[in-house]
C-alpha cells in the first residue's frame, strides 16, 4: 500500500531493542520504557509489553491477581483466545472477560483495581489449551483523573474500524473507535501482507512511536530500519511514512497528546 501525504514527515530518532523481562515464567518484551529514550518522548505511554502466553493447567495454578491505579490499562489480543478477571463489578466484585483474536480490553484503573485473575481459566474449564499472543499497554491519566472509579470495557474486533486496501489497518484508538483515553490518541495495528509502503497522518502535537511486531521496514523520512522486537521513536512532524517493508510486516503505531506530567512510579501504581 502507498499513501501519499504532502506534509512534514517524521523521522525515526531512536531505534531500540526491546528489553526482555522474565515474568510469570515467560519472557516478556518491554519496548517501553526504553532505557535510552526520555519519558518526555513517549508520554503519555508508560509501558508496553508483548508476550506469547501458554494456556496450561500448570499455569492456571499461578495466582497472577495484582493491583493497579492511576492509568488506563489496555490489553489487545494479536492471536488466540485469552480470559481474565478484574474487580470492576459492584462493590469491587470480579468480572470475567473472554477475548478472542482482535479484541481489546480497556481497564481504567483510576483509584485502584485488581486484575489478571485466573488468566486462561475460562479456556481451561472448556478443555482448551494452546497459547495467546497479546500486547499490553499502559497510558497515563492526568493527575486530576487518577482517583476516578475503576471501569472495564470489552471491545470486539468487529467493533474496531478496519480498512483493507493492500494493508490491513485496525484503529484501536482514534476516529471511529468506541474507546477513549484520558488524552487524545491514535493507536493503529497495521499489517502489510505483501510488504511495501504505508503512510498515515499524525497530529503534530502528538508523541509517537512504532513497535515492530513482525518483519522489517524503513521507518520515517530518514528510512531507519527497524525489525521485529524493536521500537522506533519518532520525531516531530505531521505524518509517518513506512517503506521497504518485508512481506508479513506488522507493527503498532502508538501516538498521543502528552500530559507533560512526570509519572510517580510506586510498583503497580502510577501517581
Amino acid at each position: 500500500m502507498s499513501t501519499a501525504i504532502q506534509t512534514i514527515q517524521r523521522e525515526a530518532n531512536f531505534v531500540e531493542n526491546a528489553h526482555v523481562r522474565p515474568m510469570m515464567g515467560i519472557d516478556v518484551l518491554e519496548p517501553v520504557p526504553a532505557p535510552n529514550v526520555p519519558y518526555e518522548l513517549t508520554d503519555p505511554f508508560i509501558l508496553v509489553h508483548e508476550a506469547t502466553v501458554p494456556i496450561t493447567p500448570e499455569r492456571s495454578e499461578i495466582d497472577t491477581t495484582h493491583p493497579h491505579r492511576g492509568f488506563d490499562n489496555l490489553w489487545y489480543i494479536l492471536s488466540g483466545s485469552a480470559s481474565t478477571g478484574h474487580s470492576t463489578g459492584p462493590g469491587g466484585a470480579f468480572e470475567r472477560a473472554r477475548l478472542m483474536t482482535g479484541d481489546l480490553l480497556k481497564i481504567r484503573t483510576g483509584r485502584g483495581v485488581y486484575h489478571a485473575e485466573n488468566i486462561g481459566g475460562d479456556e481451561l474449564r472448556e478443555g482448551t489449551t494452546g497459547e495467546f499472543h497479546s500486547v499490553l499497554f499502559w497510558v497515563n491519566l492526568a493527575r486530576r483523573d487518577k482517583h476516578v472509579g475503576p471501569t472495564a470495557q470489552v471491545v470486539r474486533a468487529r467493533e474496531l474500524p478496519t480498512r483493507r486496501d493492500g494493508a490491513v489497518i485496525r484503529t484501536l484508538i482514534g476516529p471511529g473507535s468506541p474507546v477513549e483515553l484520558g488524552t487524545p490518541a491514535l493507536i493503529l495495528d497495521v499489517e502489510l501482507p505483501e510488504g511495501g509502503m504505508f503512510g498515515h497522518p499524525i497530529p503534530a502535537d502528538f508523541n509517537a512511536f512504532v513497535w515492530m511486531v513482525e518483519g522489517e521496514a524503513a521507518i520515517g523520512s530518514n528510512a531507519r530500519h527497524a525489525r521485529r522486537r524493536q521500537i522506533a521513536v519518532l520525531g516531530t512532524g505531521a505524518a509517518l511514512t513506512v517503506a521497504e517493508a518485508t512481506s508479513g510486516t506488522r507493527f503498532m503505531l502508538m501516538a498521543g497528546n502528552p500530559y507533560g506530567e512526570r509519572p510517580i512510579y510506586n510498583g503497580p501504581y502510577v501517581d
